[in-house]
């Protein structure tokens, strides 16, 4: 961590062991991320329980290069958050999952996903329960009867756009997946 971890604690006492354990947790982010450049926490009860004993509100402010990451654990019905460790615990966990996401997106790992490839049926042979899908690049899938989805084979028609699910086959390309986008040809 760059800057020093700021830990403060509001409408109670400060406890040694809660900043022990804060301090703990802030070092295994700092190994999921080694660019967090402070860290900020705020643990304090919430008085709306009497009865029922305090719930704990933690609250993480983290600060990364080109972002910030806040965590607000506030207490709800759930026993758990009587414990402070166990809130202390949750709004540490959430921050990690939230920092290993910002590792990623800054790496470039995140997933991508393409839009399935479209086309247009360029021909149907119902004889043989097959036709044939032009890409838009110009090339030529075969599709089985049995590959469409989301209609009936028999009717398509020459010029139906459709996406489909690319895969090779033993004489070249061809479709596993067809879904008729809906849209017919004129006339």
């Amino acid at each position: 961590m760059q800057l020093p971890l700021q830990i403060t604690f509001r409408n109670m006492e400060q406890s040694d062991a809660i900043e022990a354990k804060i301090r703990e947790k802030a070092d295994k982010l700092n190994q999921v991320c080694e660019d967090i450049m402070g860290c900020r926490v705020v643990v304090e009860p919430s008085h709306k329980h009497h009865q029922k004993g305090n719930h704990y509100k933690v609250r993480l402010d983290i600060t990364v290069p080109d972002d910030e990451i806040v965590v607000s654990r506030a207490p709800d019905q759930r026993q758990s958050h009587q414990d402070v460790y166990v809130a202390i615990r949750d709004a540490f966990d959430a921050a990690r999952r939230q920092l290993e996401d910002y590792v990623r997106r800054r790496r470039g790992d995140t997933k991508s996903h393409e839009p399935p490839p479209q086309g247009r049926v360029a021909q149907l042979a119902p004889e043989a329960d097959h036709g044939m899908i032009e890409t838009s690049d110009g090339r030529i899938i075969y599709f089985h009867r049995n590959s469409i989805i989301n209609s009936d084979f028999s009717e398509l028609e020459v010029g139906t756009e459709v996406r489909f699910v690319e895969e090779p086959g033993e004489q070249g390309p061809q479709a596993s997946t067809v879904y008729v986008t809906g849209r017919q040809p004129l006339g």
